[in-house]
């Protein structure tokens, strides 16, 4: 936001005598960034475009034909220099005798906000030039390039044209305005903090606003009546008068200037008040051209979804159905507190004009304002809560303005819709409150002498503390803390001297450290050759529509999304890394393995009527794992191994064992996931949850992503593993003293028994010395029954105490072979 340093200072007088500001504008800036009002940068301008620098009154005392051109001419000008300058000027009106403004030498002349030539020393057409004679566009004055400026006789030669045009400097403030401080959305509101700022220092109320009076306004004619009607869902107020009889012509220079100092373009005398008093006061205005006010009378409503409104700026907009439209008897006429309609705003031929001056809803304004993508002076203001109260202020401003400049009169009364007055909001302030907030025991007149600066009116007081009353412009204060940041923001927070107490607490950490855990896992598998990835956790509408995984009645949808492809919040990571993929194969990455941690959301269809908000939905944090192409880059030493299913698996158990979790709690199963063409996954034996999905991805889905390769994925429920975690502390002992004894089998078993089916059933028949189990070959093949294969496997026993004798081994053996007979109906070949 842009504050004019030089306007600001029309608002603060000192107190005792009225007298104007005297105060640095970087000692300004300062005080307004340790106000709260963080000044980014402070730029000098002038009013016309570089100051005029080097630019001089001159009189032109010979004017002939150039000998070798048709257009040009030789001039010789007076500037008050020794010598005259010989002025090459190609304009058609120049002339002997004219007094004109002159570009010597080092001038700038400026063709844009940044761009400009340098006036030079040159010859043209084989003749001296030594400076231009200017036109008003090339002095910045106006667009008018038709022939050089003419000034009367009354110019003084020699004089800088700097001092002929009155140019004044002054020092833009760029501020950057949180979306809490609506009420410094103004020079006023400005001025209002730095006055309190000032104030504070001097420790007496030593300066003062200076508000333009609106004592004068009164009605002169009742010519014409409007009738108002407004839905207080979007219009919390609304006032309107009406000025006949106006002059549409070019604002005077003083408003001009105020305008362009802070990047605004002068349209002409009405437009120009509506924007001058909106940057006054921060109330934003309309102006209307009366005469299409049709059947005089304004409402504020919403219109159906897809009607069509074309704004100023010509672009047809289709209506959503829920902005604040402003309507007269049969039309929109504006998009209320955003963008006025093309067809209803202020011509070169209006004569009556329909001031408007509202307080919308600023959820409406934002939201309309965000989803036509109309960023607006207005709608900055009314989505951050305009004044209620100020309305009709910033009207009667207007109009008395418009009487002025404009030649109009006042021709109705004032209609005013207020249907719920906004009444101060009352707060009271315990000082022992403020004091333990603050760290510090500010004097009780200084936070007196704030408040009132603030315009914070002071209801009553005791020893104890204050009550206040806070104006309607304050709409984020409204608890004691609010008060007592307002109090502290103008003392000044460095003021606050930091003790030379040390305190300390003690911490406790939650056990299991879900982050300590997190960071093992990112360690372990980026020391395996994985890659890290983070995605947003906004994913695409699309990816949900007839997905019976996910389906899209699950979904947590984004309240005014930005896009499609950001219109729900991720129930899967599975999505997002197919993305990671999808980027790196078109940039010839082929061999990719990536692992993301993050937060899946989704509704719970069966609690979400519940009034506890926080169980209608679900977030569960995930792991995910994807492998896909060769599993190293090609080299002369060994063929490119592709990645596979055990690969992945692998990856999988590393990860579990690095948990340390106990895989004999859970049973491996066939996956159910329709995403996944074959895989497994692991369920808890226990609560029946699963923990653990991995496999090998559908062609479909990676044909959605144009992946053509196979692609390997697995999917932790990782918020469950935690759970899962043993919560005792690793222990550790000697290395035993006596032998392993590895023994193998060949079992011929049904093909449709897994190893961990083996497994399971080994350890259910010997917990005490069977230490491993391995398989390291099945076969298939002729030589064995239709319907079976072999499964070679080593059993590694041990006992802690003594060496297993060939006896203790046998019986081992043959109880486990009996084992798989029974259990599994397993055969030894």
């Amino acid at each position: 936001m842009k504050i004019s340093y030089n306007w600001l200072k029309e608002y603060i007088v000192k107190t005792n005598d009225n007298t104007p500001l005297q105060l640095d504008a970087n000692e300004a800036a300062r005080n307004l960034t340790f106000a709260g009002l963080e000044v980014e940068s402070v730029e000098v301008v002038e009013s016309i475009k570089g100051g005029l620098q080097n630019y001089y009154v001159g009189l032109v005392i010979s004017c002939v034909p150039h000998p070798n051109s048709d257009h040009l001419h030789l001039t010789q000008v007076e500037v008050g220099f020794e010598q005259p300058l010989n002025i090459v000027c190609g304009a058609s009106n120049v002339a002997t005798g004219q007094k004109v403004i002159v570009a010597t030498v080092g001038a700038k002349v400026y063709t844009g906000e940044e761009d400009y030539f340098e006036i030079k020393k040159t010859k043209l057409r084989g003749a001296e030039s030594e400076g231009m004679i200017c036109s008003e566009k090339e002095l910045g004055i106006s667009d008018n390039h038709d022939g050089i400026m003419v000034l009367p006789d009354s110019a003084i030669v020699g004089q800088a044209a700097k001092d002929y045009f009155n140019i004044t400097e002054d020092s833009i403030f760029e501020i950057g305005l949180t979306p809490n401080r609506s009420d410094a959305a103004s020079h006023i509101g400005v001025a209002r903090d730095l006055v309190a700022v000032l104030n504070a220092q001097c420790g007496e109320r030593k300066y003062k606003i200076n508000y333009p009076s609106v004592d004068n306004f009164q009605t002169d004619s009742n010519d014409y009546k409007i009738d108002i009607q407004i839905d207080e869902k979007l219009c919390r107020r609304y006032a309107a008068v009406i000025v006949s009889g106006v002059k549409i012509a070019p604002s005077p220079e003083w408003l001009q200037n105020h305008l362009r100092a802070i990047g605004l373009k002068p349209v002409n005398n009405v437009v120009d008040i509506t924007n001058y008093v909106l940057m006054e006061t921060g109330q934003p205005l309309h102006a209307f051209d009366f005469d299409k006010v049709i059947g005089k009378e304004i409402s504020v409503k919403t219109l159906p979804a897809k009607t069509s409104f074309t704004t100023l700026d010509g672009i047809v907009r289709e209506l959503n159905g829920n902005e604040a439209m402003v309507c007269n008897s049969t039309e929109a006429m504006c998009m209320g507190g955003i963008y006025g309609g093309q067809h209803s705003g202020i011509g070169n031929n209006t004569t009556d004009v329909l001031i408007e001056s509202a307080c919308f809803n600023p959820v409406i304004i934002r939201k309309a304002s965000k989803y036509h993508n109309l960023h607006t002076d207005a709608s900055f203001r009314f989505e951050r809560g305009s004044d209620i109260n100020i309305v009709p202020y910033a009207l009667k401003r207007a109009a008395l303005l418009m009487k002025e400049l404009a030649g109009g009169k006042i021709a109705s009364d004032t209609v005013d819709v207020y249907p719920e007055k906004v009444e101060e909001t009352k707060v009271y302030l315990d000082y022992s409150y403020m004091d333990n907030l603050i760290g510090k025991k500010i004097d009780r007149k200084t936070i007196k002498l704030i408040l009132t600066s603030l315009e914070i009116n002071i209801e009553s007081e005791t020893p104890e503390g204050l009550r206040v009353n806070v104006p309607s412009n304050k709409v984020d204060v409204t608890r004691p803390c609010d008060v007592v940041e307002e109090v502290l923001r103008i003392y000044g927070y460095n003021n606050v001297e930091i003790t030379q107490d040390v305190k300390s607490s003690l911490t406790y950490t939650a056990k299991p450290d879900r982050d300590k855990i997190r960071n093992i896992i990112s360690d372990l598998l980026v020391a395996s050759g994985f890659n890290e990835t983070m995605n947003n956790s906004l994913s695409k509408v699309a990816y949900y529509d007839n997905n019976q995984a996910f389906p899209q009645a699950q979904s947590v949808n984004v309240l005014n999304a930005l896009s499609k492809d950001l219109g729900v919040m991720r129930q899967t990571l599975l999505y997002g890394g197919m993305e990671v993929i999808a980027y790196n194969i078109n940039r010839k990455t082929n061999n990719i393995r990536t692992f993301e941690f993050g937060n899946c959301y989704k509704k719970n269809l069966e609690t979400f009527a519940d009034s506890n908000i926080l169980k209608r939905y679900d977030e569960q944090q995930h792991l995910a794992i994807f492998v896909t192409g060769n599993l190293q880059e090609e080299n002369w030493q060994m063929k490119p191994q592709k990645a596979d299913f055990f690969y992945l698996k692998n990856a999988v158990m590393n990860v579990l064992q690095r948990l340390r979790i106990d895989l004999g709690r859970f049973n491996s199963e066939k996956v159910t996931a329709d995403y996944f063409e074959e895989g497994l996954q692991l369920i808890n034996r226990d609560n029946g949850k699963i923990y653990v999905q991995f496999g090998k991805l559908k062609t479909n889905v990676c044909k959605a992503f144009d992946v053509k390769q196979e692609v390997y994925y697995a999917d932790f429920a990782w918020d469950l593993l935690i759970k899962t975690l043993p919560k005792k502390e690793i222990k550790y002992q000697e290395v035993v003293k006596f032998p392993e004894v590895r023994r193998d089998l060949a079992l011929v078993v049904d093909k449709a028994i897994s190893f961990k089916d083996i497994e399971t059933v080994a350890y259910q028949y010997e917990k005490q010395l069977l230490r491993n189990i391995y398989l390291f070959d099945v076969y298939e093949g002729e030589k064995l029954e239709s319907g079976k294969k072999q499964y070679a496997i080593s059993f590694i026993l041990q006992d802690k105490d003594k060496t297993l004798t060939d006896k203790q081994i046998e019986a081992i053996m043959n109880k486990l072979l009996k084992g798989f007979e029974k259990e599994l109906g397993a055969k030894l070949r």
